[in-house]
């Protein structure tokens, strides 16, 4: 059974967005996000409205075990809508290539055309990508963008500070 469709409309009447749903291993794990961001609180009201949902119209055979999360920071890549949310952003992947080793890359991805992904790596420059080939992928969340500043060329914070003449 296709679970995105109900699952999307039960989502946005919490207004949450489906990321992701797949089962693997005895699992049904949902991904769920918002612009902004997920908080637990809404991450608990997922997973009581898609188990409710579940438990009504059982359609799945078998026991398994519910996963409603976030995708965090570095969020997996799998579909092409995936891959077109993440356009702009640094992202790593494994490309599976026949006979030769697997090649690993890593760089801005530019853009998704059907079933195909262009990114810049930094090491090889432009290259597309079949998304039948990409063993894995994902993208790269960077600590700290910029050097901190130093005490001496901080702005004052208090009130005090920036009354001084």
């Amino acid at each position: 059974m296709d679970l995105e469709a109900p699952f999307r409309t039960l989502l946005s009447t919490l207004g949450l967005e489906l990321y992701d749903v797949e089962f693997t291993s005895g699992t049904l794990n949902v991904t769920v996000t918002k612009p902004g961001g997920i908080d637990l609180d809404e991450l608990t009201a997922a997973s009581r409205s898609l188990s409710a949902w579940l438990d009504e119209k059982d359609p799945m055979p078998g026991r398994y075990t519910l996963d409603v999360a976030s995708p965090g920071l570095e969020r997996r890549l799998r579909t092409p809508e995936h891959f077109r949310f993440a356009i702009g952003d640094l992202v790593t992947l494994r490309e599976r290539r026949g006979s030769e080793a697997t090649r690993r890359l890593e760089g801005i991805l530019q853009m998704v055309e059907g079933r195909k992904v262009t990114l810049d790596d930094k090491e090889i420059g432009e290259v597309t990508v079949d998304l039948d080939n990409v063993e894995r992928a994902r993208t790269v969340f960077v600590w700290g963008s910029g050097p901190k500043p130093s005490p001496s060329k901080a702005t004052p914070t208090s009130s005090t500070a920036s009354r001084r003449k």
